[in-house]
């Protein structure tokens, strides 16, 4: 038993931390910087954002950015020689004088007074250091890491700095007024949980984050009132292309919010899995000639889920409000008075145009771009947008592999030259992508290439020639072949 606790202690050691995070109580009270340079500016811009009063200590005037920092903090600069008197009644320390023996000294003085001090860019003489941090008072997130550097901490700051959101402060701010009569009115531990747990992650939190103050205000006294009539909430999220990384922020942020997730064939599952672990996923997809669920049902299926208390997400491939069906969802929950949001995403057309380098707008060449559909309601090719392509538009077509032969004829029969460059871009933004080339008369034929079962787009117009077709496949999977004989009569 010795020897398998041995090496369990081992084991863990790695994983312990050789820090302990905290936050100081600064307000009101005095910091020092010693320091005339930019590593003191970066101090005094950091301290700045706190209530604490700001000493800044040198023997030298100090820099343009330093003097800066100084009076936009409401600071005070002494020019003089070092005293350790200047440390008295100081919460923290800062030595900044890029000076190795002075800032000993620095360090030397405040340890004898039981300061904690921090000397810049020497962490063997700190008593704390500083992380990256974001700010979202009365929240805030520090990151540092005394492994790899402060680098590596930025980095991870970037991260957390995009993740929360600018509401934060304001929604602690609103819990925190809510405290004490929670504290009153929940003697219960596990009941005032259920209050908090849904606090920050049901309606409250999603008003608050969109900027609907007196709705979060309305919803947090409903949910103290009454915490078996929850009110839910739907988000009408845009997946995009399909890619990880092409996701939102807000999308990722409210995916790990929702309790059930309604989401379209289209989506893969990749990212349907960036939902919370525990929320409930349901396919809702449908396809061409195939519907798993009616545009009805997914209707009746979104209200009820808000109406029951859930947060509801419906994840919809691409952007919600481009051929997303988003519109007919709005209106019911519109009519069933149900709180929702939309979250765009990427859309189609312009991840393709990335991907293949297509300028969908060129001066010159294309003023004006047209978002299409292969099919309307009816299955049938739209027959009122050919024209806006004869003037100079570049058109993107959604879902329209299965009647390319019938675009290309409507676009040459309004006379559009048969030479007109066009891309199609099969799954577009993920790395299944493939493009194929060629021009409308070549675009007759490309329904034929029965190896493309992704979603595709396609692109066409004169600003189509300028994209990067050195990777494309033909367009048509014959190498001679006529157009229909409507097209040629």
């Amino acid at each position: 038993m010795a020897l398998v606790e041995s090496y369990n202690t081992q084991q863990d050691e790695s994983n312990k931390l050789a820090v302990f995070p905290t936050f100081h109580k600064v307000e009101g009270k005095m910091v020092v910087v010693v320091g005339c340079g930019d590593e003191a500016a970066a101090k005094v811009r950091l301290l700045a954002q706190t209530k604490a009063h700001i000493r800044v200590v040198s023997h030298e005037r100090p820099s343009a950015a330093l003097a800066e920092a100084v009076a936009d903090a409401d600071g005070v600069f002494m020019l003089s020689l070092f005293n350790p008197a200047y440390l008295d009644g100081a919460a923290l320390v800062f030595a900044a004088t890029d000076e190795e023996e002075l800032d000993r000294e620095i360090v030397e003085a405040a340890r004898e007074k039981g300061i904690p001090v921090n000397a810049v860019d020497r962490p063997e003489l700190c008593d704390f250091y500083t992380g990256a941090m974001v700010n979202r008072a009365p929240v805030a997130v520090a990151i540092t890491s005394t492994g790899v550097g402060p680098v590596y901490a930025r980095h991870i700051r970037a991260q957390v700095e995009a993740l929360l959101p600018r509401e934060a402060g304001q929604l602690a701010r609103l819990a925190d007024s809510f405290r004490a009569t929670v504290g009153k009115l929940m003697p219960s531990g596990s009941a005032r949980r259920r209050f908090w747990a849904e606090f920050f992650s049901g309606s409250v939190a999603a008003n608050t984050f969109a900027g609907e103050t007196q709705k979060a205000l309305t919803e947090a006294h409903r949910l103290l009132n009454s915490e078996q009539d929850q009110k839910g909430y739907v988000w009408l999220v845009g997946a995009g292309p399909g890619a990880e990384d092409l996701l939102t922020l807000r999308a990722q942020r409210v995916l790990q919010e929702a309790d059930v997730i309604f989401y379209d064939a289209l989506v893969p599952d990749a990212v349907v899995s960036m939902g919370r672990r525990d929320a409930t996923r349901i396919s809702v997809g449908k396809r061409k000639g195939t519907h798993s669920s009616t545009q009805t049902q997914i209707n009746q299926l979104l209200v009820s889920a808000a109406k029951s208390g859930k947060r509801v997400v419906r994840l919809k491939a691409g952007d919600p409000m481009v051929f997303g069906r988003a519109g007919e969802e709005i209106a019911a929950l519109r009519e069933h008075d149900v709180d929702f949001e939309i979250v765009p995403g990427v859309t189609a057309a312009f991840a393709a145009a990335a991907s293949a380098q297509i300028p969908l707008t060129l001066r010159g060449v294309a003023s004006s771009l047209v978002f299409a559909t292969g099919h309307n309601q009816h299955g049938d090719v739209l027959p009122d947008w050919a024209d806006l392509a004869l003037n100079g538009s570049t058109t993107a077509v959604y879902m329209g592999r299965t009647v390319a032969g019938k675009v290309a004829n409507l676009l040459a029969e309004a006379g559009l030259d048969l030479s007109t460059p066009v891309m199609a871009i099969e799954n577009a933004a993920q790395t299944k992508e493939r493009n194929f080339a060629g021009t409308l008369h070549d675009l007759c034929n490309f329904e034929h290439h029965d190896s493309v079962t992704g979603p595709t787009l396609i692109v066409i117009g004169k600003a189509v020639a300028h994209a990067d077709q050195s990777r494309s496949l033909p367009l048509s999977p014959y190498k001679y072949e006529k157009l229909p004989a409507v097209v040629a009569a």
